[in-house]
């Protein structure tokens, strides 16, 4: 019990199980939070040190009540990764306008219930640290991004407002942009997947290389978390080495 805690959300099968895995490589234990009941069971037998909570974080009376039971059955969380995503890849036309607001509740609603519900006990240690995995959509709006850019772009600043607040107080806030397709298993085959999310034909890499893969994501997340406290970053955007940018 007296290994740190380190709180996830979105922990599916791809960045957020990667996360989890890093973490308690890293000596934390791990309390995953996610939809799946399924998947969670899966991973508390996989990971040494892991233990999953179904919550929706778009249910923000259910998460505040998750977090509390986090809090009393683990212990105060030292660091908190919000991975949780909620997105709509569709013009604004074509889309359904109630996902914008689903979409802000669970990528910069959520991440302010719990920076209130965390960053108080670790403000008391002087120590702590919240990291934040978002995208270029939180830097730029394109056309099928219509309601899921606003949401991001909205959750960064919000990551940057409270990376300001908390910073002289000893907790560093970081805000990881993946500016890639990330190689997780939902986006299906190579075949399956839309046209813009995969390379040209004529692509000078294999595809393998376009997509981010999650445990390299998770490397650089909590390399981030570690950062000696005189270099903190706030900003840290990666890439797989072919992408064009």
């Amino acid at each position: 019990m007296s290994n740190p805690v380190c709180l996830i959300t979105g922990v599916g099968d791809s960045t957020g199980a990667a996360l989890a895995r890093r973490f308690t490589e890293g000596g934390y234990r791990v309390a995953m939070i996610a939809r799946n009941a399924e998947r969670l069971a899966a991973l508390e037998q996989e990971i040494e040190g892991a233990r999953g909570f179904v919550c929706d974080v778009s249910d923000l009376e259910k998460l505040t009540a998750t977090v509390e039971e986090i809090q009393e059955s683990m212990g105060k969380p030292a660091v908190l990764i919000h991975n949780a995503v909620s997105h709509t890849f569709d013009t604004f036309l074509d889309a359904d306008p109630e996902d914008l607001e689903r979409n802000f509740r669970v990528n910069t609603t959520a991440l302010l219930y719990l920076a209130r519900a965390l960053a108080p006990d670790m403000i008391a240690a002087g120590k702590g640290a919240i990291m934040v995995t978002g995208n270029t959509a939180s830097l730029r709006g394109v056309a099928n991004y219509a309601l899921f850019a606003p949401t991001k772009a909205a959750q960064r600043i919000l990551a940057q407002s409270l990376a300001r607040d908390l910073g002289p107080k000893g907790i560093h806030v970081g805000y990881v942009t993946i500016d890639a397709a990330i190689d997780v298993t939902w986006l299906g085959s190579e075949e399956e997947r839309p046209s813009w999310l995969t390379p040209p034909a004529d692509w000078a890499w294999p595809k393998e290389d376009y997509y981010a893969k999650p445990p390299a994501i998770a490397e650089e997340v909590y390399h981030l978390a570690h950062q000696d406290r005189s270099t903190w970053t706030f900003d840290l955007v990666i890439r797989p080495f072919a992408e064009t940018w």
